[in-house]
């Protein structure tokens, strides 16, 4: 009797060697930082962006900044939809070099922007524009870093190591708003208003080119490289057989990511806002709180990573959206006690968000297999982000404004956590399993021994 090997057990070729390994951890997570540095100097400077390049009173100036930090998440669905085919057919490496050149060579001109006094409406002009670069480069810089990330870890191993990449996440976060609360503090507020919150924006253009030198120097995946061997003449896929084949993965990515990227951007890219509009904090104390959330959320990743490996990604992810669901709200009304109770609810807050931040490069491109799981995973990705995530700062600011609740923010987060759940029960447990088949089509049965 002969019996059919399932797709998704075919013989690996031979994993990285540590040092490999360890090398595309590095090339990953740090253009990964790169990326969401510029996120976070953007969120965490938005009061003096929104004073130099913006017109009217500051109510209506902070609105008008947080419609752009939106503006940027409209346009990446267009980069998955660019970068994301580009990358199956010509590799993982090649996109990755230029979106993180893309993403630093922006970010770094919005540093130079003349201020509103100066040049009048060019101002915002040249940074929407330079958003949109922004987010066109980051349709295919996460996507393609996470699965980069994922087919180089050992399967059984993929969550530990795929954390380093939020890991990297966390970091950029971070760094951007210390040195947002470094330069506030050394230079003080007229100086920081003036120019001082230009030199981060500055700061982003040695990253980018470490960032690329590190992925110039790394080979392509192996999983990436095993599946050219088989199919010799690679053409990008179609969208429309995309959507029709893997329109299963599609949907639960989606959906995952409203719960995953309304949390994400509300606590980690308005909070700074919220903590100093709403709350009544100082802009150095909005700025400590995230900060010391971070640093707690960056300790506990790779144990959350690890313990994905072991009980699985369903769980972790369950765990964190119930989590979220019962305890958002009281955490927020925390929250507006002061900066004590601000900074106590912002940690255990991070602390629940954790295992789904943790698992994302471990879950979302195992869900596609390897022809489509660049194009797959990053036009899911980041078409939900872009409805959903990128604007959640400006509807929870909006909502407030519109209600006088400053409870709203967390009402959204529990609306997307909702969605979360509903996309979880129709998610494969993909934890120790190979990356090579398509977890939702079910392994080949045996072949049974012919009647008679």
């Amino acid at each position: 009797m002969e019996t059919a090997l399932p797709s998704d057990a075919a013989p690996d070729c031979a994993p990285a060697d540590p040092s490999t390994l360890r090398r595309a951890i590095a090339a990953s997570a740090l253009g990964n930082a790169t990326e969401w540095f510029d996120y976070g100097i953007y969120a965490y400077g938005v009061t003096y962006i929104s004073a130099a390049l913006f017109p009217g009173d500051t109510d209506e100036a902070v609105l008008f900044a947080l419609a752009t930090f939106a503006i940027s998440f409209l346009v990446r669905p267009l980069g998955g939809l660019f970068w994301g085919p580009l990358g199956d057919r010509i590799g993982r490496k090649s996109v990755l070099a230029l979106t993180i050149l893309l993403m630093a060579g922006a970010t770094f001109g919005v540093g130079l922007i003349p201020s509103y006094d100066h040049i009048g409406f060019w101002a915002p002009t040249l940074l929407i524009l330079l958003r949109m670069v922004q987010g066109f480069s980051t349709g295919g810089e996460y996507g393609g870093a996470a699965t980069f990330m994922a087919e180089y870890a050992p399967d059984d191993r993929r969550g530990f190591f795929g954390s380093f990449l939020e890991f990297g996440t966390l970091a950029g976060f971070s760094l951007g708003a210390a040195l947002m609360l470094l330069f506030s503090l050394t230079l003080g507020d007229a100086a920081m208003h003036d120019w001082g919150w230009r030199i981060p924006f500055l700061i982003a253009a040695p990253m980018g080119l470490i960032g690329t030198y590190l992925r110039s120097r790394m080979e392509d995946t192996p999983i990436f490289l095993e599946e050219c061997v088989v199919a010799e003449a690679r053409r990008s896929p179609r969208i429309g057989t995309l959507v029709r084949d893997h329109w299963r993965p599609l949907l639960v990515v989606g959906g995952l990511v409203v719960a995953l990227n309304v949390v994400n951007y509300t606590l980690l890219s308005y909070m700074p806002t919220y903590l100093q509009r709403r709350i009544g904090l100082s802009p150095d104390q909005a700025l400590i709180v995230p900060i010391v959330g971070m640093l707690f959320m960056m300790l506990f990743l790779p144990f959350a990573g690890a313990l994905s490996d072991r009980v699985g990604r369903r769980p972790m992810w369950r765990v964190s959206l119930i989590g979220l669901l019962v305890g958002v709200v009281p955490l927020y009304m925390l929250m507006g006690t002061g900066l004590a109770g601000a900074t106590v609810a912002f940690v255990l807050l991070g602390l629940l968000y954790v295992p789904q931040l943790a698992t994302i490069s471990a879950t979302f491109p195992a869900l596609f297999p390897t022809p489509v799981r660049f194009a797959g995973f990053a036009i899911a990705y980041n078409v939900s982000t872009s409805i959903f995530g990128g604007t959640a700062p400006a509807i929870g600011s909006a909502l407030i404004g519109w209600t006088g609740d400053q409870l709203m923010p967390a009402y959204y987060m529990i609306f997307a956590c909702l969605i979360g759940l509903a996309a979880l029960r129709f998610m494969p447990e993909t934890a120790g399993r190979s990356l090579r088949g398509d977890p939702f089509v079910p392994p080949a049965s045996p072949i049974r021994r012919a009647a008679g």
